[in-house]
């Protein structure tokens, strides 16, 4: 997949200050106050920055955190990880694939099929309802 770059003056004409703070720096929305962490509405989840298909609605629950979590990314190559051992936590970060946008942190807490909990901002996602 190829990479999107752009300058930080690019981004933060693209974005609203809270997405620019959470996708290009590593932000976290507080819990229960993100748009999406409680839309049931069906569709297909798009990076904010670049639009690339993130989860489909299909893997999206409950997980009583106040952030939208999905047990599967759309496509196996839609997201990356990295080793996150910032503020004396070890979790692993989420990034989008194709602009590095920070998405959130993913947990070995979650429901079957995959036992994943992929707890994502809403500020780093763009629901596109199905037609």
């Amino acid at each position: 997949m190829e990479k999107i770059h752009k300058t930080d003056a690019e981004w933060q004409a693209l974005l609203t200050p809270e997405q620019y703070q959470v996708t290009r720096h590593g932000g976290t929305e507080c819990a229960f106050t993100g748009a999406l962490w409680n839309d049931h509405r069906d569709g297909v989840y798009h990076c904010v920055c670049c639009d690339l298909p993130l989860f489909d609605a299909g893997t999206k629950f409950e997980s009583g955190t106040g952030w939208p979590s999905f047990f599967d990314p759309a496509r196996n190559d839609a997201v990356i990880s990295r080793e996150d051992n910032s503020y004396g936590m070890r979790r692993v970060e989420v990034l989008c694939a194709r602009c590095d946008a920070h998405l959130g942190h993913v947990f070995p807490d979650g429901p079957k099929p995959t036992g994943l909990r992929y707890c994502i901002n809403s500020a780093s996602l763009n629901l596109q309802p199905r037609s």
